[in-house]
């Protein structure tokens, strides 16, 4: 176990640091709570690339003199530093922890970027002052909802899988949920007509609350009210 104090540097409304947010909270690994505000570009001011992270993103820890970015590479930090509390985040057993890896690789091109690039053009583009395309919103819907469909299809296997690795949770399936939600603040619900998608979205929010729901105050809060619910199986 280490013993040099961890301190966790974030803001609640970036999809991965409440990933890694959640995971602190229910491995209960001790750490120092260093909430950043990027509406305020505190992570790009030289202090912070000089004391905290280089290349001035989200999320990253300060482990005694150690520095590191990049939500995976903290996932697997946190892991041979500390372990993850009883709960199995990152299997041991080979083949399992092979498909975590295999979510963890296929997400930043597919979930991670679909619903990213939708959400700051969508939503952040307007609250600059600047105009929406409307043939490119539609684009990158499109582009999100082969994604999502595909996540369902392929990831859940039809609502075959309980999780995204099998009948356990994992971090696979915290990450994924995390950036799943994202687009709900942009009018965008990734669970209609998905009621397998919606079933497993619920199982991981039941299983990792109330850290959930804490780690989601922001996103709650922004998410418009009349955006539909769907009926989940």
């Amino acid at each position: 176990m280490a013993t040099r104090a961890l301190k966790y540097y974030y803001d609640l409304l970036s999809q991965p640091s409440r990933a890694l947010y959640i995971l602190l909270e229910q491995s209960k690994i001790p750490y120092q709570k260093c909430p950043i505000a990027l509406r305020k570009f505190e992570n790009k001011t030289t202090e912070f690339k000089e004391n905290v992270s280089r290349f001035g993103k989200l999320p990253c820890i300060v482990h005694g003199d150690f520095k590191l970015a990049e939500n995976i590479a903290i996932f697997r930090y946190l892991d041979r530093e500390f372990g993850l509390g009883q709960h199995n985040w990152y299997p041991k057993e080979r083949t399992v922890r092979a498909r975590v890896d295999e979510y963890l690789e296929w997400q930043h091109a597919n979930i991670r970027a679909q619903c990213a690039i939708y959400f700051l053009y969508v939503w952040i583009r307007p609250l600059q002052g600047l105009d929406l395309d409307p043939v490119k919103v539609e684009r990158l819907r499109n582009n999100m909802i082969r994604c999502l469909d595909q996540f369902e299809s392929e990831w859940l296997d039809g609502g075959r899988k309980q999780y995204l690795a099998g009948e356990e949770l994992t971090y696979a399936d915290l990450l994924a949920a995390c950036e799943l939600e994202q687009p709900k603040i942009a009018g965008f619900d990734p669970r209609v007509g998905r009621p397998h998608l919606a079933a497993w979205l619920e199982r991981v929010r039941n299983s990792t609350n109330p850290h959930y729901d804490q780690a989601h105050q922001f996103v709650y809060k922004f998410t418009p009210k009349e955006i539909p619910t769907p009926a989940v199986d």
